[in-house]
């Protein structure tokens, strides 16, 4: 089949990564790199984090049950802090905007599909799914990325079948999630290239027009 459909993560690719937000306050704080992200993935998928994802928990709900698991790793985490170091953080990346516009005008759609929560503190302006043919959030499905169902409901929203869309996310076990329904995947590490491998795949320039 060849390629209808890009479907793009949101946070550490269409904005800035949350992570980054994140470490920034491990490093604040005295921690170990990653220590927060090595907490939230011990705590599994009953974790507060997979839960807030999942819109299982409001804001004011998270915040005990996550600094828990936290402190259950070694970690005295203000979980509001983390929350607030991340919507701060948060700024659009116009070079994939303007990717997004040019693969639309050549006819193919193009989604999102993000692991987000509900509430102040959730993400980048709502204007930014005015950008998007569908947007769909694990907050608001009730599932969230590596589960296979979301990539599956976000290729029907899409109108496209796997083996027909590409996957853009900055973490490997979300790509490897979607390569095992045959998805074509690219990691995003450094957007520029991200970029190019696209074009590459699509055969047309992404780049806003000199």
């Amino acid at each position: 089949m060849g390629i209808r459909g890009v479907i793009f993560d949101i946070g550490g690719v269409v904005v800035d990564s949350p992570l980054q937000a994140i470490r920034g306050y491990e490093r604040d704080h005295g921690m170990a790199a990653d220590a927060i992200n090595r907490a939230v993935a011990a705590s599994g998928e009953r974790g507060a984090w997979s839960r807030l994802e999942r819109g299982e928990l409001a804001l004011e709900e998270f915040y005990t049950p996550f600094e828990a698991d936290c402190r259950a790793h070694g970690l005295a985490v203000d979980a509001r802090e983390v929350l607030l170091r991340i919507q701060g953080a948060i700024g659009v990346r116009p070079a994939m905007l303007t990717a997004i516009e040019r693969i639309r005008a050549r006819g193919l759609r193009v989604g999102a599909l993000t692991n987000n929560w509900r509430g102040e503190g959730s993400g980048p302006d709502p204007a930014l799914r005015g950008h998007f043919d569908a947007f769909v959030e694990s907050s608001a499905v009730g599932l969230r990325k590596p589960d296979p169902r979301i990539y599956e409901l976000a290729c029907r929203e899409l109108g496209v079948a796997p083996a027909e869309a590409v996957f853009l996310d900055d973490i490997g076990y979300n790509l490897k999630a979607a390569r095992a329904l045959g998805m074509t995947t690219l990691k995003v590490e450094d957007p520029a290239r991200a970029l190019a491998d696209l074009e590459r795949l699509l055969g047309f320039p992404l780049a806003a027009a000199r």
